[in-house]
């Protein structure tokens, strides 16, 4: 079986020229001969605007097919084009996952006056007003979609909180008030209850809600051929809804189909707990790694590159798990910013591309370059010989030789069904450095060369099947089979 690589098809800055459904489609085959499995693509439901990224979710029904918003289009494109790129994803064996953005609701049509209560925005569990009436968005007709797909409209009833008074024109954290109206408990406890992040929170006791929400996620599986999803923002939402979303959505596909829900939290034991409930069957995203990888970057030699593992998922729930470097929500001037710093981007790659465990995701942004206020060049070329070594050559038993706290690395010993399988990936964050490894007498005489360049001589194995493997000072390299043909 050829190893799976999930490919995140975008970055915060994409110009918003409705253009990047088109550019998905013409890059489909593109991905399908780097070894990519799946395609995470942006949220696909109209938002605020043309330049909404998708995480100001308006209209969950309108994929760019109405004129909402001041757009029929959304920032990526129209319905069309976004279903012309899955035909092609799909052509090429590509799996397609959308962004599902349950969270909130932004944007609304017009306001309501509604009772509510100002809570603390450090401890959520605190009120600091009794009720009072404040005018708030929060009523959503849909004029321009006028009942297609769904006639339900949403208003106050189905919020548990929102963040503007329209009357006053003040910003604050307000919790709406109303029979059976309360944060859910079933959600993270940062900041006292973290169940409120942004726009018009959605309140899934209502049960009127639950069947809607449920109802939208099966329509969008059959509308787009969906093979999976990635759920956004987690932690914020009740813990009950998202196990009978993801279960009503896996028995509804009535086929294979994967979940990943994104719970941005460093914290190991939390993140297991999820991930081990019984009535659970996804992923998750795993986010010590991305702050383990974050923190050796910054810290350079003074990181015991021994110790990057400790407190990931992959190590504890390797099979339930979405490795990554970086994602949108990491890279500069977001509010999660931890971008990888350069000299360590291509070794954080390789402890996620090259290793036996895990679900590795590329980000947009690394392949192709991020645009903004700082763009970032691409690392396309350096990529594609890690993905092509990835897809040819990290196969068979891994072999860590993790025995120096600033050069480790291991091996992948190759199978029988990838001939010339097999690889060495070491990684220094201080000096040169080398290990002396042994691929075992089957490998005498074979010749192995550094794909990343760096080490320009070819090392040829003894009649043991053993060698010196080289690396240049805060770098990886990756060493595989010259007959691999990478």
């Amino acid at each position: 079986m050829n190893n799976y690589i999930m490919f995140q098809y975008f970055e915060w800055y994409l110009p918003a020229d409705q253009k990047q459904w088109e550019r998905l489609k013409n890059d489909a085959a593109h991905l399908a001969s780097l070894g990519v499995s799946g395609v995470w693509l942006p949220p696909c439901s109209k938002g605020t605007s043309s330049e909404d990224v998708g995480y100001g979710v308006y209209d969950l029904y309108d994929l760019g097919e109405f004129d909402q918003k001041g757009t029929i289009a959304t920032k990526y494109g129209d319905k069309k084009s976004l279903k012309d790129a899955v035909a092609a994803l799909h052509a090429n064996g590509l799996r397609v996952y959308a962004d599902v953005v349950l969270n909130h609701k932004a944007g609304a049509d017009t306001t309501e006056d509604i009772q509510v209560i100002e809570v603390n925005r450090q401890n959520r569990e605190q009120d600091v007003s009794d009720s009072f009436t404040i005018t708030a968005w929060t009523k959503f007709d849909f004029p321009g979609r006028n009942g297609k797909y769904s006639k339900f409209t949403w208003g106050w009833q189905h919020f548990t909180a929102t963040d503007y008074d329209q009357k006053t024109g003040k910003s604050s954290i307000y919790r709406i008030v109303g029979e059976n109206k309360s944060f859910s408990d079933n959600v993270d406890q940062e900041l006292g209850n973290y169940d409120y992040l942004m726009f018009a929170d959605i309140d899934y006791h209502h049960p009127d809600v639950v069947s809607e929400t449920i109802a939208w996620g099966k329509w969008i599986c059959d509308e787009l051929s969906l093979d999976g999803m990635r759920l956004d923002a987690v932690k914020h939402i009740n813990e009950d809804f998202i196990k009978l979303f993801v279960k009503s959505m896996n028995e509804y596909a009535k086929r294979p189909f994967f979940t990943v829900a994104e719970y941005w939290k460093d914290d190991k034991e939390l993140l297991r707990k999820y991930l081990d409930d019984e009535n659970f069957c996804l992923d998750l995203f795993d986010v010590p790694l991305h702050y383990n990888l974050f923190e050796a970057a910054n810290r350079g030699r003074d990181y015991d590159l021994r110790t990057i593992f400790d407190g990931t998922l992959v190590k504890s729930n390797p099979m339930n798990v979405v490795t990554f470097v970086d994602n949108h929500d990491s890279q500069r001037h977001q509010a999660l910013e931890s971008y990888i710093a350069s000299w360590f981007k291509m070794s954080a790659y390789a402890l996620i591309l090259f290793r036996k465990d895990g679900y590795p995701c590329v980000f947009y942004g690394d392949y192709y370059g991020i645009g903004g206020p700082d763009a970032i060049p691409a690392r396309k070329d350096e990529l594609d010989a890690f993905l092509f070594a990835r897809s040819k050559c990290a196969y068979g038993e891994q072999i860590d030789i993790f025995d120096n706290p600033n050069v480790i690395a291991w091996q992948r010993m190759g199978d029988t069904d990838h001939p010339e399988s097999g690889l060495a990936a070491i990684i220094s964050n201080g000096d040169d450095g080398y290990k002396d490894l042994d691929f075992g007498a089957a490998a005498k005489g074979t010749v192995w060369k550094d794909i990343t360049g760096r080490i320009s001589d070819q090392l040829t194995l003894s009649d043991e099947g053993k060698g010196r493997f080289y690396v240049k000072g805060g770098s990886a390299s990756i060493w595989v089979r010259a007959a691999s043909g990478v």
